[in-house]
């Protein structure tokens, strides 16, 4: 599931995209204040953020070239009433990825958003191959050994996560932080459950322990390009 954060003090705004981008099987974690949302990227693993540059304690310019100089490279989408073009150039300097202007439409907030993940994380390929495991992000699909494979949202998400990045170990706070917001219940046993249904699913030494650290997936299954 993809993990976006919202900073946005305009409660009927957040709201609205808050629950747009949950039906796009995207989970917002918003907050209405600078100093927070500021902190909020050291706390949790984002694919994108939505920044307001009007906000309380704060302004979103100055939270965007903070995290760009302590090389935070997250996607940030700017969403704001400046419609300035001084504002739009200072906003791509300071290190946006995209501007976009209220008022806007949610569809085009989800299709650029789509897009900035994609770049970000190198998926702009319609494919994603690991041994026997194909992906394609687009269509949200997977095929083990040809076979089209039910997975739920969860299980892809965190397959997502493990083919995205094949050569990291993958701790299970960091598979958390990625399955789950703030205010969401985490059974203790939740990412072993998924890890498990994966393997039953894509084969049993697909996922490996690496005990004591996390997981990561099996590189004797990698064929060469």
């Amino acid at each position: 599931m993809t993990r976006i954060l919202l900073i946005e003090d305009d409660a009927t705004i957040a709201d609205g995209i808050v629950k747009g981008l949950s039906q796009q099987n995207m989970m917002v974690d918003w907050f209405a204040d600078a100093k927070l949302g500021e902190m909020a990227i050291h706390e949790g693993v984002f694919d994108a953020v939505l920044l307001d540059l009007t906000l309380p304690r704060g302004d979103g310019m100055t939270i965007l070239a903070n995290w760009r100089q302590q090389k935070i490279d997250t996607p940030v989408l700017i969403i704001t009433a400046r419609d300035a073009i001084a504002n739009r150039v200072a906003g791509l300097n300071a290190g946006a990825d995209d501007y976009l202007v209220k008022p806007f439409a949610l569809d085009e907030v989800v299709a650029r958003l789509q897009a900035l993940i994609r770049r970000s994380q190198g998926r702009s390929q319609t494919e994603i191959r690991y041994g026997d495991v194909s992906y394609l992000p687009q269509q949200q699909q997977v095929f083990y050994q040809g076979k089209w494979v039910d997975l739920t949202a969860k299980e892809i998400t965190v397959l997502e996560q493990f083919i995205s990045y094949p050569n990291l170990v993958h701790s299970r706070a960091s598979l958390e932080d990625k399955l789950y917001g703030w205010q969401q219940d985490i059974e203790s046993n939740a990412i072993e459950v998924h890890i498990h249904n994966l393997r039953k699913k894509l084969g049993n030494d697909f996922i490996l322990t690496r005990r004591g650290i996390g997981y990561y997936l099996n590189p004797a299954l990698q064929r060469p390009e």
